[in-house]
């Protein structure tokens, strides 16, 4: 690739790691990037750092280092990251009944779903029945009474839907239940993680972050729209009874995270794509995960059970939202043939586009991606893969030269994906 980048791209890269900058460049060539930015540590040092293009696609305001977006579903894995902080400190077990801790959450017939099968979208929760809004939201109270009403669309266990912004809103009940402070969710994110490791992310955006710090999404055009996601998919989204319109369209919908005048909604918590914050601060956090964790306090036994292979429903991993094989574990989404990231024991989480973070405790990598253009791809952008790709082939070139580090699990297990 010798095309010159249309845009001056800014920041790092470690020797070793130049093709993930041109992968990154690339993108802005011949992948229709906009703006973005893509991060990546290895076994605890940062070795990618670039950031470019536009933030806002209307003013034409650049892509700065401090530059924050909307990460829409890739929240779900900082979220699933504070749930193993508290297994880590002995509060939650994985295993135990959701209502253990929560007794309202037993109504209708909810009483025996475990907190695995919840985190890994085989509650039947998907959707939310009961009208719930901004309002709604910032009442944890009122919120968690409507939650503990709803009714499993099937038994838990046997099938899976993505609980696309449901899933976060139990998580908040839950970990508020579970902290002896009882903290929401966000705060407990920004004291316990972003905080200690100075990250520049948040689940509750506040007040006091300037709107030119954040970018702006610009959206796909109806015929990319059209072409980009499968058919079926597209239908589906559009169709008020169908699954996967109920979890992401309505109560409350993604809009919710959103504000016409501040760009994203302030002091409000959607944990599972509300998420704001820079590419480095996810990978920051990804890579302590993929690094034993001894920042957070996490114990070598939750690292273990995330590393793990996800558990399928009794039905398989079909996921009636996504329509498609998807495997879920502990909050995170795990690498599968049909999405394909880092490792077999690594995870994280995707965004709807293009937005993506994982750890890969194998290869000790933390890496995130974010972008000012939503694409339309629905298991993997290609940005995103480019940019792994390249990295896939700077941990072999690595391995390769440094076999004692590949032997210790600094390269030993790379991306499993081939031609990905």
């Amino acid at each position: 690739m010798n095309r010159q980048s249309p845009v001056n791209i800014q920041g790092t890269v470690d020797h070793g790691f130049e093709g993930v900058r041109e992968a990154f460049a690339e993108n802005f060539v011949s992948r229709r990037e906009l703006g973005g930015a893509c991060c990546v540590y290895h076994r605890g040092r940062k070795v990618v750092d670039l950031w470019g293009g536009i933030r806002n696609k209307r003013t034409g305001e650049p892509w700065e280092r401090d530059t924050m977006v909307i990460v829409h579903s890739a929240t779900k894995g900082l979220a699933a990251m504070t749930l193993a902080l508290a297994h880590s400190r002995g509060w939650l077990d994985y295993e135990a009944p959701v209502s253990a801790y929560w007794p309202a959450f037993a109504q209708h017939g909810k009483a025996n779903i475990t907190v695995r099968q919840l985190l890994a979208h085989q509650a039947g929760l998907f959707a939310i029945e009961e009208a719930v809004d901004r309002e709604t939201l910032m009442d944890g109270d009122r919120l968690a009474t409507v939650l503990a009403r709803q009714k499993a669309a099937w038994e838990p266990g046997t099938r899976q839907a993505y609980h696309a912004l449901s899933l976060g809103f139990y998580e908040g009940e839950l970990l508020r239940r579970l902290d002896p402070r009882r903290r929401t969710l966000g705060r407990f994110f920004q004291e316990e993680i972003a905080s200690p490791l100075g990250l520049d992310v948040y689940l509750r955006l506040p007040d006091r972050i300037p709107n030119s710090r954040l970018a702006t999404l610009a959206p796909p055009g109806r015929l990319e729209m059209l072409v980009g996601f499968p058919l079926r998919f597209t239908l589906q989204a559009m169709n008020p009874r169908a699954n996967i319109y109920r979890a992401l369209v309505i109560n409350p919908g993604t809009g919710v995270c959103l504000d016409a005048e501040r760009i994203y909604a302030r002091d409000l918590e959607v944990p599972s794509g509300g998420g704001v914050g820079t590419a480095r601060a996810i990978a920051r956090a990804y890579g302590v995960f993929a690094n034993g964790g001894q920042e957070l306090g996490l114990r070598r036994s939750t690292l273990d059970l995330l590393a793990a292979p996800a558990m399928p429903p009794t039905q398989g991993f079909y996921d009636e939202c996504l329509m498609g094989q998807v495997r879920f574990s502990l909050g995170f989404m795990k690498s599968s043939p049909l999405w394909p990231f880092g490792g077999p024991s690594s995870y994280g989480s995707p965004g709807a586009g293009g937005s993506m973070g994982f750890a890969d405790p194998d290869a000790r990598i933390g890496y995130a991606y974010v972008t000012s253009r939503m694409g339309t791809a629905l298991t993997g952008d290609p940005r995103d893969v480019a940019l792994r790709v390249a990295l896939r082939a700077a941990l072999r070139v690595r391995a390769e030269a440094f076999p004692a580090l590949a032997s210790a699990g600094s390269g030993a297990q790379l991306e499993s994906q081939s031609g990905r």
